[in-house]
C-alpha cells in the first residue's frame, strides 16, 4: 500500500505517527509548552479516533476510551506524575476489560509462566527502581494495573507479536520512567527512550486490536461518518 493510499484510507494513523515524531523532536526546541503538551496528547488521540472510526464494535469502542484516557495522561504527566499516573490507570483498567473480552484458550505452561511474569514481575520490579521509599508503594500500585494490562494482552487471542507486543513495550517505557526515579536518575536514556518505545507500544496495540477485529468480524467496519 502506497503512502498516498494509507493517507487515504487511514488518516488517523497518519496524523498520529506525525504528531508522535512533531513532538519527539520540537521537545528540544524553544516552542512553548502551552503548543507542544496538546501536540503529545494528539499522538495517542489519533490512535482513539482511529479505533473508533474503523470498527462500531465494543472492544473498539473500549480501546478507544482507553487511548483517550492515555492521551489525557501523556498531557498531564507533563505537570505532575500523579496526575499523568491516574489517567493511565484508568486507560490500563480500560484495556484490561477490554481484553478479558478476548480471551484465548487456557495457557500452556511456558505462557503461563509469562503470564505470571507480567502480572506480577512489573509491580515488583517498579517497586524497587525509585530511590524515594514514598514513591515505591504508589508506582507498585500503578504497575500492578500496567503489569495486568500487558498479561492480558499476552493471554488475549490477539495477535501477540502485535498487541502483546506493544503491551509489553509499554511496561519497558514506564520502568524506564520509574528508573529515572532512580538508579538512571540524571542519565539521558529515559528522556530519548521512553516516547518512542511508548508510542510503539501504543501503536502496535491499537492497530493489532483493530485489525483483528475487522478480519473477525467484517460486518462491522465501516460507520458511518467514518473511514473505511
Amino acid at each position: 500500500m502506497s503512502r498516498l493510499a494509507l493517507a487515504d484510507k487511514r488518516p488517523y494513523l497518519v496524523l498520529s505517527v506525525i504528531a508522535a515524531l512533531a513532538f519527539y523532536y520540537l521537545r528540544a526546541s524553544d516552542l512553548p509548552e502551552f503548543y507542544l503538551v496538546p501536540i503529545k496528547g494528539s499522538a495517542v488521540g489519533f490512535l482513539a479516533l482511529y479505533c473508533w472510526l474503523r470498527h462500531s464494535s465494543k472492544s473498539a469502542h473500549l480501546l478507544a476510551a482507553a487511548l483517550v484516557a492515555a492521551a489525557i495522561g501523556d498531557m498531564a504527566i507533563e505537570f505532575g506524575l500523579i496526575a499523568g499516573g491516574a489517567a493511565f490507570f484508568v486507560a490500563h483498567v480500560i484495556t484490561i476489560t477490554m481484553l478479558l473480552r478476548h480471551r484465548r484458550p487456557p495457557l500452556e505452561s511456558g505462557e503461563s509462566l509469562v503470564f505470571i511474569g507480567l502480572l506480577l514481575g512489573t509491580p515488583f520490579a517498579a517497586y524497587f527502581l525509585p530511590y524515594d521509599q514514598n514513591l515505591s508503594l504508589p508506582v507498585a500500585l500503578y504497575a500492578l494495573a500496567l503489569g495486568g494490562m500487558a498479561a492480558g494482552a499476552w493471554a488475549s487471542d490477539f495477535p501477540r507479536m502485535r498487541v502483546a507486543a506493544g503491551a509489553i513495550l509499554f511496561v519497558i517505557s514506564d520502568l524506564l520512567i520509574f528508573a529515572g526515579l532512580g538508579p538512571l536518575s540524571g542519565s539521558p536514556i529515559p528522556e530519548y527512550l521512553v516516547w518512542p518505545i511508548y508510542y510503539l507500544g501504543q501503536f502496535l496495540l491499537a492497530v493489532g486490536v483493530i485489525t483483528t477485529l475487522r478480519k473477525r468480524d467484517p460486518e462491522l467496519r465501516v460507520v458511518p461518518g467514518g473511514v473505511n
